[in-house]
């Protein structure tokens, strides 16, 4: 091998170094992300349903490849723009192309990563989502109907079912002895034609949840109890101790099987299902569905196209304009995908050449801009969008009073 062609994979090399860091991190930070506000929203159905907290952590992991599959074309994009900005900032871009290579050729590591990436992205949103889609209605379905262990915790409401409420301001070790118990339940009337709402308030109580008798039963000691009827009524009754029981099955219905949502087929299965004879709306929705994976999974082959120049463009221009373009390309040409997809659904448009041929024009656009461009702030063709852009910020900036406008070393950050 050539001393020159070992100097340029050196060089690709430490390309795909500088790109791994923000590649990692970007993932992490939008995983988190999006992970943790499910998260939180399956622990206030955990609370309310009172089950195990395994049950949320392992739908929180069958959502992964459906969150994986929305950041990774973000986190790419933006970790090779910072790349990109990084190397123009410390003059590392000026010095590959004093040494004789062209931008085309500095792209290579990052267009090996793209298609690496768009085959990655192609099975999680063929293959590997459909299944964790699944899986995780299967684990909430579970969740919410699985028989109740008679357990709570403390200063939560539980729902037990058959219109029955409960919480407990303190709950024993076992999670069934009660003290300062809270209980509301909704019951017919004596005619069978209104309802009665009881409130119910105990020193003390305990849960027994009886599997043999398919009984649930709840004896509660030294309270009040408060039935209110529709006409607004309501009568105040001290007991000494109360039961209440209700029916109790120990095994949850049976969860349907997978594939009755397109979003829950694979490629293949779609595919195959479309060509099967059946109603026109839902083989134009297994169509969309299937184009439409395709074409986000290898959208993701031309985004280096995107980044780079738009990268070095930032040379001449603010960074922030740079990141803010692009943001905006991206966003609007999966919003697009996910406009057409709709429209394939209702069989307004064939999805399969309306997809596609957006895939493509998105494809011609990114490498025209690539293939444009030849240095830092050379032959950049959206020079006039930046300018423009440029114009409008300063007029803004004009508009805001003093205290509120951005110093020049944040507009240039």
């Amino acid at each position: 091998m050539k001393p020159r062609q070992i100097r340029v994979l050196m060089v690709d090399f430490y390309m795909l170094r500088l790109l791994f860091k923000p590649l990692m991190v970007s993932m992490a930070v939008v995983m988190t992300a999006l992970l943790l506000e499910r998260i939180v929203r399956l622990f206030e159905l955990l609370a309310e349903r009172g089950g195990g907290a395994g049950m949320v952590f392992a739908m929180a992991a069958n959502l992964v490849p459906h969150y994986l599959g929305l950041a990774l074309p973000a986190a790419f994009c933006f970790s090779m723009l910072s790349v990109i900005l990084r190397m123009c900032e410390e003059n590392e871009m000026d010095a590959l192309e004093g040494s004789g290579l062209s931008i085309q050729r500095i792209a290579v590591p990052f267009i090996v990563v793209g298609m690496a990436l768009a085959l990655i992205s192609v099975a999680l949103f063929g293959y590997i989502q459909p299944y964790s889609r699944y899986a995780f209605s299967a684990i909430k379905h579970a969740l919410i109907n699985s028989p109740w262990d008679a357990q709570i915790i403390p200063g939560t409401f539980i729902d037990t079912g058959n219109g029955l409420r409960l919480s407990a301001l303190e709950v024993g070790p076992e999670g069934r002895k009660l003290t300062s118990v809270f209980v509301f339940q909704i019951t017919a009337d004596e005619s069978g034609q209104g309802t009665v709402e009881t409130a119910i308030t105990a020193k003390t109580g305990e849960l027994v949840a009886h599997k043999d008798a398919g009984r649930l039963v709840l004896g509660l000691n030294d309270g009040t109890t408060m039935p209110t009827n529709e006409d607004g009524d309501t009568t105040a009754l001290d007991f000494g101790s109360l039961d209440i029981s209700r029916e109790y099955s120990a095994n949850a219905p049976i969860f349907r099987p997978r594939g009755l949502s397109e979003r829950e087929m694979t490629l293949n299965e779609l595919w195959d299902e479309a060509a099967m004879p059946g109603p026109d709306e839902r083989r134009a929705r297994l169509l969309s569905e299937f184009h439409a994976r395709l074409v986000r999974g290898l959208s993701l082959i031309f985004l280096p196209l995107l980044a780079v120049p738009m990268g070095l463009s930032a040379k001449r221009t603010p960074r922030w304009e740079s990141i803010a373009l692009t943001g905006v390309i991206i966003i609007a040409y999966h919003q697009s995908i996910q406009l057409l997809e709709g429209f394939g659904d209702l069989q307004i448009i064939n999805p399969g050449p309306a997809i596609w041929g957006l895939g493509a024009g998105f494809g011609v656009f990114c490498a025209w801009l690539f293939f444009v461009t030849k240095g830092q702030g050379q032959g950049m063709p959206l020079r006039h969008i930046f300018k423009l852009v440029d114009f409008v910020a300063r007029r803004i900036k004009r508009l805001l009073p003093e205290r509120f406008r951005p110093s020049s070393q944040a507009q240039n950050s």
